[in-house]
């Protein structure tokens, strides 16, 4: 009776917060009646229950989720636990509760390392989990559902899907694959048998792992948005960029709150989280602003000439986050550029569509694509690899030529494609360099000739577009002079 008390004491908690007054509790339920009571047990108890299942249907999951934190008494969690099971169903709310309870119990062992102990059986198999068996002993007095063999294979589908949930490098990728409605439909066509220790015992390890990650990308995400605006809104910029028909402004991510985000249910949150997703998408492929500058002139024989300061137009500090940025797209780049032209009809695989244009191959950039040797540490695939690299620049510095005109109306815009032009001349500039070292040691080395040749024709091809990097700036910083 003690622990329905402190459960009952618990419920009224959450609902004092929301309705900002005291939750009146039936005669005969108060702490000091409790105390003194010399009626039936048994009666008391069951007008306890009764009570608790009212308190029960006016808390949310996204209240016992914001409730449940590392101060909370594991009892609380058990006793909780019990009165789930004992009025089980099969609804989306009564579900996700036990998920948050169960989960909480895992991530909060009372000793630590306690749920990692597992050792053999006599006969050399594995036991059941150490989680496992807790629950049994939690749940000893409460009726359980059998486990059928149908779902029983159900749970094979999760170590998959832990395994899919850690290599999850960023949010987008995370939300893209749509992994949380997956699973929850994993979880509802469990039907009754969520209840059972055994499923409950592989469901927290996956919620565990899965929110830890969810966390960690979310919190990443945030702070890059939060680091563009600021940025943004030093340069005079508002708008981020436009998601679903509607512009987000500086004041949009200000006035966002990951904690409170996170603190709420996977499921009701899940459009809030695919608009950040979505806006994410929109600044990946624009660099961190900075006070613009013009760049000097490029060189045909020196490859990409330095930035030399100036007024207003682009910068020519970049920084090493930058780099970073740029190094994954031009990576995404070379991956999506290598299955298309391995996929596509070889009569056509020299044309590859882009966003705003064909990128057009040579037949040995087409030869590079689809090379199985890239991984090899050989002339021949430090040739392919040098060709791929330079031809994902070139595809990235045409993009964000295109993005430029197209930005002719948005000043704020604008300079976020010409400040990420800036970093790509520095790209280049390096992607110079390293290739003509390759060009050298393959003219050493005899018998890779021709190999040195293509790679000197694309980087040709990359200076032309670099030249028309730096007169377009630098016409555009001769307009600013003019006015």
């Amino acid at each position: 009776m003690a622990i329905l008390a402190t459960v009952q004491g618990f419920y009224e908690k959450l609902l004092q917060e929301p309705l900002a007054g005291e939750v009146p509790v039936p005669v005969g339920l108060e702490a000091i009646s409790l105390q003194q009571s010399d009626g039936d047990v048994y009666e008391t108890l069951g007008t306890m229950r009764r009570w608790l299942r009212l308190l029960d249907m006016a808390i949310t999951p996204a209240m016992l989720r914001r409730a449940l934190t590392a101060d909370t008494d594991p009892e609380i969690a058990e006793a909780m636990l019990r009165h789930l099971l004992r009025h089980k169903d099969g609804s989306d709310v009564k579900r996700d509760k036990t998920d948050l309870v169960v989960t909480f119990l895992y991530r909060h062992p009372r000793v630590p390392g306690q749920w990692e102990r597992r050792g053999f059986g006599l006969d050399g198999s594995l036991p059941l989990s150490p989680f496992e068996i807790a629950l049994l002993e939690i749940l000893a007095d409460t009726d359980v559902p059998s486990l059928p063999e149908e779902h029983v294979q159900l749970l094979r589908r999760f170590d998959p899907l832990l395994e899919e949930v850690k290599a999850f490098k960023d949010f987008n990728g995370l939300m893209d694959s749509g992994i949380i409605s997956r699973v929850r439909e994993l979880k509802q066509s469990l039907d009754t048998s969520f209840y059972h220790p055994g499923v409950l015992a592989t469901i927290a390890p996956y919620n565990t792992a899965f929110g830890a990650k969810f966390d960690e990308l979310f919190l990443a995400a945030a702070k890059e948005i939060h680091q563009y605006a600021e940025m943004l809104e030093q340069q005079g910029g508002s708008i981020l960029g436009n998601v679903d028909g509607v512009d987000v402004t500086v004041e949009h991510v200000g006035a966002m709150e990951e904690g409170e985000l996170l603190k709420a249910d996977y499921g009701g949150a899940l459009e809030r989280f695919q608009r950040v997703s979505k806006l994410k998408k929109a600044l990946e492929r624009r660099p961190p602003i900075r006070r613009l500058q013009r760049p000097a002139a490029a060189s045909k024989g020196q490859g990409v000439a330095a930035a030399q300061p100036a007024r207003k137009t682009v910068s020519p500090n970049v920084s090493p986050q930058q780099l970073v940025m740029e190094e994954s797209k031009l990576r995404q780049v070379e991956e999506s550029i290598r299955v298309f032209v391995r996929v596509a009809d070889p009569k056509f695989r020299q044309i590859v569509p882009m966003r705003f244009f064909n990128l057009m191959l040579s037949p040995a950039e087409v030869e590079a694509c689809c090379g199985d040797f890239l991984e090899e540490k050989s002339s021949r695939a430090e040739a392919a690899r040098t060709l791929l690299r330079i031809l994902a620049v070139v595809a990235r510095i045409t993009t964000e030529l295109e993005e430029l005109k197209r930005s002719q109306n948005s000043a704020s815009l604008w300079k976020l494609h010409a400040d990420f032009l800036v970093v790509l001349l520095q790209v280049a500039r390096k992607v110079t360099e390293i290739s003509g070292g390759v060009i050298t040691i393959l003219h050493e080395q005899g018998g890779m000739e021709q190999e040195a040749e293509s790679i000197d024709a694309s980087l040709e091809r990359l200076r032309e577009h670099c030249d028309v990097v730096v007169k377009t700036l630098a016409q555009a910083e001769a307009e600013v002079g003019a006015r």
